[in-house]
């Protein structure tokens, strides 16, 4: 029985032993496509990179300044007798703005008027030798503190344009008490502001970075969005010595002309200076790619038939092209413009277009 057993095993390993060896055969087979599919190269386009000339320029928003603002106030607190100008009047250097009320100057006069003939009489006996010195130096210093009192009071009673420009706030009206304290629009205690703008300021913080490249007379160019269409040119007059240890920054004063009144104070701008010409690797924008998840960026290179991964910063765009900064990419290196997005680091390729070879 046993022996019959046997036979019929033997019978039946027999007769599977050809599907056996042909389904191994064919996962052998299967595992050999696979693995020369994967070490197949990847197709790819390549550029050969070059160091380009590029103007270096860096561009800042600021807002508009007045050449000369002023709030105008008398130095002492007192009735408004008259307020001569409105807001956005033009007015010219020297023209009356405001009369203040003229009682203590008036006073003032008369008090001089007596002392200066007292003290003529004065120095009649002093010619003489009647009176002591001491009495005439006493009676001297006070005529010269109270004209210098008057020349104040005279000062402060008529408010004149300390220059031509045009009136921007108004914060009394005649007859009120101007009493020192800050008009709330501008914080400041004023009765009247006044601002130059046939010329214009920008003042532009600047990265510190730059501190070597910026120079007086540097010419600016200024945009401003409401006019999309039109260019104005500054030049920078100032240049501040000392850097922010904060914002590392430093400050620029760029002066713009404005006789055609078409930029006023308080405007956006945006600013733009041309510095030196660098040599810089410019590259197809579509070359770089990005990390998902993050701001990191980074391209493939072709070398010896791999591809090799670099990591990059992006710095200034130009059309197409984009400047990127790396200490491993060089002149020479063959950059894949073309399937990179397949490629992992180290994988295979095959350069079947060189675009420097067209």
């Amino acid at each position: 029985m046993k022996s019959i057993f046997m036979k019929k095993l033997l019978y039946f390993s027999v007769a599977l032993l050809p599907f056996v060896l042909a389904s191994c055969g064919g996962k052998a087979k299967s595992n050999e496509a696979d693995k020369a599919a994967g070490e197949r190269p990847e197709p790819v386009e390549t550029l050969t990179l070059d160091v380009q000339s590029v103007a270096r320029d860096i561009e800042y928003t600021a807002t508009m300044l007045a050449w000369e603002e002023v709030h105008y106030a008398p130095a002492a607190p007192g009735r408004i007798d008259q307020i001569l100008v409105d807001v956005g009047q033009q007015v010219q250097k020297g023209q009356l703005l405001v009369q203040m009320d003229q009682t203590q100057y008036h006073q003032a006069l008369v008090q001089l008027k007596t002392l200066e003939t007292d003290f003529a009489r004065m120095d009649t006996l002093h010619k003489a030798g009647t009176i002591a010195q001491q009495q005439y130096d006493q009676m001297k210093s006070q005529l010269e503190v109270l004209r210098s009192n008057v020349a104040f009071l005279a000062e402060n009673v008529r408010l004149t344009a300390p220059f031509s420009g045009v009136v921007s706030g108004k914060y009394f009206q005649p007859g009120e008490m101007y009493s020192g304290a800050p008009a709330a629009p501008i914080g400041k205690a004023a009765i009247l502001s006044l601002v130059q703008i046939d010329r214009l300021k920008l003042l532009v913080p600047i990265s510190e970075r730059y501190f070597p490249l910026i120079s007086k007379g540097m010419e600016a160019t200024v945009r401003c969005d409401i006019y999309p269409d039109k260019t104005f040119i500054g030049k920078v007059f100032n240049v501040y010595p000392v850097i922010d240890p904060l914002s590392r920054t430093f400050n620029i004063e760029i002066s713009v002309d404005n006789r055609e009144r078409l930029l006023r104070p308080g405007m956006f701008s945006r600013v733009s200076l041309d510095l030196d010409k660098e040599q810089a690797l410019l590259l197809p924008a579509n070359a770089i790619l990005k990390l998902q998840g993050s701001n990191d960026r980074y391209l493939f290179i072709e070398e010896n038939g791999v591809a090799k991964r670099i990591p990059v910063t992006i710095g200034k765009r130009i059309n197409d092209l984009v400047e990127v900064n790396s200490s491993v990419l060089k002149a020479g290196d063959h950059l894949i413009v073309k399937g990179q997005g397949r490629l992992l680091d180290g994988m295979k390729v095959e350069v079947v277009k060189n675009h420097n070879e067209q």
